[in-house]
């Protein structure tokens, strides 16, 4: 089973050092773990399935890029899976810029002592891909959790005109105290342009949060139960049949974990509607699987790929590109699967290249409980589901 982003079946095709270093992947996120918890105090108190994170892919994707044929230079090439490693750590742990350049040196030495006590011998040329793809994802990771601190002063900032509201509620009163005084025409026309002007300031502030909060400050409402992610799968292919017969493939293994089943059978709905909208008409792959504690369910399409500027763009709030090309209207869907995967306390990431076609990939908690703020009322969210 191969985990990496771009969801290759099989290990065909691939060279001995490339099949050699998939065969120890285990033995390496073992130790790796060990010494981030040993190293980085941080890490103690953070679960094992939100620790590894995207990184099993990652590590498939540099065993891939060990093969000289195959279409991907480095680990981090095509795919935004390093940048969803960042977001998450500055969304759900409490790590520091530095303890995740830590994690990647720990990383880049685990690969070289399992290597190593395996006697896999890696040539000066696959070792430098190595190194490049721990350093290109390293940067990727720091700079999306960068942006994640930002974007957490933009929510103050938002949080701060929020609050502006009470004081604007006041002059909404006072104006309507005075607007009951019957005989005084003047401080009544005085009085509905006050409020008039305070209804519009209001409105104004917001749609101001709105702006800030929505992209990713804002937490999605989940209800939790315990499911088989089979049935959100056959849910999606059923609905999809009607207009795409035939044209849906899955490659399902059952997995039973605590998720908002709604909310990922809209994200996974949204998934398969653009891989028909922008792929080549030819079948779209439906598959999901497990690995240390995380979900990996994704959505793969064949056709023009997706351009590298665009990757991270098309996950923001409303955006659209000026180009003409009919791949650049995403829409709102894939802010809302971000919003999905990051609600559940993981992330989406996109692999996307013209040799091997575009998948999208929703990797969470198989057990999202302990990652999912309880809804206002108190009730239990961990009611069960039969698919």
């Amino acid at each position: 089973m191969t985990l990496a982003t771009d969801q290759k079946e099989t290990a065909a095709g691939l060279s001995a050092t490339s099949r050699a270093m998939l065969a120890l992947r285990e033995q390496v996120i073992d130790l790796w773990e060990a010494k981030l918890r040993e190293h980085v105090q941080e890490a103690q108190g953070v679960s094992g399935p939100l620790l590894v994170n995207t990184l099993p892919a990652f590590y498939d994707n540099i065993a891939e890029a060990l093969t000289p044929s195959y279409p991907r230079s480095h680990g981090a090439s095509h795919t935004t899976s390093m940048s969803a490693h960042g977001g998450e750590r500055a969304r759900m742990t409490p790590f520091r810029a530095d303890q995740i350049i830590h994690e990647y040196q720990l990383f880049r030495d685990a690969i070289g002592t399992v290597a190593q006590r395996n006697g896999l011998q890696f040539t000066a040329d696959e070792w430098q891909i190595v190194v490049r793809s721990v350093d290109v994802g390293m940067r990727e990771a720091v700079r999306e959790y960068a942006l994640i601190q930002e974007s957490i002063r933009e929510r103050l900032a938002a949080t701060l005109s929020h609050d502006m509201r009470n004081p604007l509620s006041l002059i909404t009163a006072g104006a309507q105290l005075i607007a009951l005084v019957p005989d005084l025409p003047a401080a009544c026309r005085t009085a509905e342009k006050i409020q008039h002007g305070a209804a519009r300031l209001e409105h104004m502030l917001i749609q101001l949060v709105d702006a800030l909060t929505f992209d990713r400050g804002v937490t999605l409402p989940l209800s939790l139960s315990e499911f088989d992610v089979q049935s959100v799968v056959s849910t999606v292919v059923q609905e999809f049949d009607l207009l795409v017969v035939g044209k849906i493939e899955t490659r399902v293994a059952p997995v039973v974990g605590h998720w908002c089943k709604n909310s990922l059978l809209r994200a996974l709905e949204n998934l398969v509607t653009n891989a028909f909208k922008y792929g080549d008409g030819q079948r779209v792959l439906i598959a999901a699987q497990s690995e240390r504690g995380r979900l990996s369910l994704s959505v793969h399409n064949t056709g023009n790929p997706i351009p590298e500027e665009r990757r991270e763009r098309i996950f923001e709030y409303l955006r659209r590109e000026d180009s003409g090309n009919r791949a650049d209207g995403w829409g709102i869907g894939l802010p809302f699967v971000r919003s999905v995967a990051e609600g559940h306390g993981g992330s989406v990431v996109v692999d996307s290249s013209a040799a091997t076609g575009t998948t999208f990939i929703i990797d969470i908690p198989i057990d999202c409980r302990p990652h999912v703020k309880r809804p206002a009322s108190g009730r239990s969210s961990g009611t069960r589901e039969t698919a």
